[in-house]
């Protein structure tokens, strides 16, 4: 297969003319030529905190605080995800896989609640879409017997130390919840020494610090933070201390669109276009060890393309800056996911 235009290539997103060559679902080389293409070709983007399940429940529960939506186990989202039947419940998650694919998300990093069934429901879901589930089980340890991992709901809810213990022996990673309303429980949570954080909208001085000492990656979702009116993640500080990657959280409340993601953090926060594009593409991928986020020879081919003669992007002249501010769902040409 070959993709040619303006290739955002390496670790840097260096835009370079060109085609890209992909052999057996894998990236072989660049070779630098002048071609006719307006395309942009760029790593298909990982999405790294979602809530799929939310899916059934879209724009519910408006004018509620973050624990009267999400909080276990009387939230209005838990209320509403067992009310539901199962078959609801896979066709909503199938539905946001599908609309994940279609705007160019090759991975996301699932928080699956439900357990041991919850797992199964989404695998269920993801079949015949090319998305990539990476699933966080919750509620018992049984769940590291199916999912990738453990994603805890928050040190403020339980101890997890069992959970930890039992993701380690696993070998799979254990993520948690940390900072989203406070910071009471970023400790307690840097104590189980994590794979990774998520959201950390309260973190001090103290707190980043830890987190670089111990080299922590952190997932900030600020369209969600915004939404539940928690506060706003300090990405600026973050990044100088770790890697950040770039989710959105709560289907419930956010589409999982990456475009959305990207053009708010990036009009919001003051990072360069290309961080913005690590964090919704390479960072996630590397915060879960996935071969993919960055075109190079020897990744995993999944790339996005986009039209760079839409109606929306012709006459760009910073293409990085572009898919990350500007670019939208119309704009996808074709999505690469083996």
């Amino acid at each position: 297969m070959e993709l040619s235009g303006t290739v955002l290539w390496g670790e840097d997103y260096e835009p370079v003319e060109g085609t890209l060559v992909v052999e057996d679902g894998e990236v072989v080389r660049l070779d630098e030529e002048l071609t006719d293409s307006d395309d942009v070709v760029l790593p298909a983007f990982v999405n790294a905190h979602t809530h799929l399940g939310d899916s059934i429940a879209k724009e519910a529960g408006r004018g509620l605080t973050l624990e009267e939506l999400v909080a276990p186990p009387d939230g209005l989202k838990h209320r509403l995800l067992a009310e539901a039947s199962r078959e609801d419940l896979v066709e909503g998650m199938r539905r946001s896989l599908r609309f994940m694919e279609a705007t160019g998300t090759a991975m996301t990093l699932e928080f699956r609640e439900g357990g041991v069934p919850g797992v199964h429901a989404l695998r269920e879901a993801a079949t015949d879409v090319d998305v990539e589930p990476f699933v966080f089980g919750r509620d018992s340890v049984d769940v590291l017997d199916v999912a990738d991992g453990f994603g805890a709901s928050g040190a403020a809810d339980g101890e997890f130390g069992r959970e930890r213990n039992a993701a380690r022996d696993a070998g799979k990673p254990f993520a948690i919840h940390a900072g989203e309303v406070d910071a009471s429980d970023i400790n307690p949570a840097i104590d189980l020494d994590p794979d990774l954080l998520v959201h950390m909208v309260h973190a001090e001085s103290l707190h980043l610090d830890r987190v670089a000492d111990n080299e922590i990656p952190v997932a900030v979702c600020p369209r969600s933070n915004l939404v539940t009116d928690v506060g706003l993640p300090p990405v600026e500080d973050l990044l100088e201390r770790t890697s950040v990657a770039l989710g959105t959280d709560n289907v419930m409340t956010n589409s999982p669109s990456m475009f959305r993601e990207m053009a708010f953090a990036s009009k919001l926060f003051d990072v360069d276009a290309p961080d913005v594009l690590r964090m919704a593409t390479r960072a996630g991928a590397a915060a879960v060890g996935a071969n993919c986020g960055v075109l190079e020879a020897g990744r995993d081919a999944r790339v996005l393309v986009l039209d760079g003669d839409s109606d929306n992007l012709a006459g760009v002249r910073d293409p990085v800056r572009a898919v990350v501010r500007r670019a939208g769902a119309s704009d996808v040409k074709r999505v690469v996911l083996p």
